[in-house]
């Protein structure tokens, strides 16, 4: 059992098993059956607001991993990451995102706050 964290461009492997999308946005150019995305969980991603905020480049990323844990502190944010923390108890999570620098983003923040 494992969650790991992979661009969603990148090409499916027969390791990922669950492939859950992170982002609040669909990633562009890819279709849906070229995603293999089995969950796409709104509610763990992360506001717009903040995305905007970051990726304008107004802040540090443990400013941003701060106020993402922050948004997450919510009964339907700690419900969405049991379920997560369910899938990889039973079996390899794959965390999608577009991102190109994911070990810097929210996906990041996510491995670490499921604790597996």
């Amino acid at each position: 059992m494992s969650v790991r964290i992979r661009r969603v461009y990148d090409t499916p492997e027969p390791e990922d098993g669950v492939r859950v999308l992170v982002d609040r946005l669909w990633p562009r150019g890819l279709s849906k059956d070229a995603a293999h995305v089995d969950e796409w969980p709104k509610g763990l991603t992360p506001s717009t607001e903040l995305r905007r905020w970051y990726h304008a480049g107004e802040g540090s990323y443990e400013e941003f991993a701060g106020r993402y844990e922050a948004e997450l502190d919510t009964p339907e944010a700690a419900e969405l990451l049991d379920h997560v923390r369910d899938l990889a108890g039973k079996g390899d999570v794959t965390l999608l995102t577009a991102s190109k620098t994911p070990e810097q983003s929210h996906a990041s923040v996510l491995v670490r706050l499921l604790g597996v």
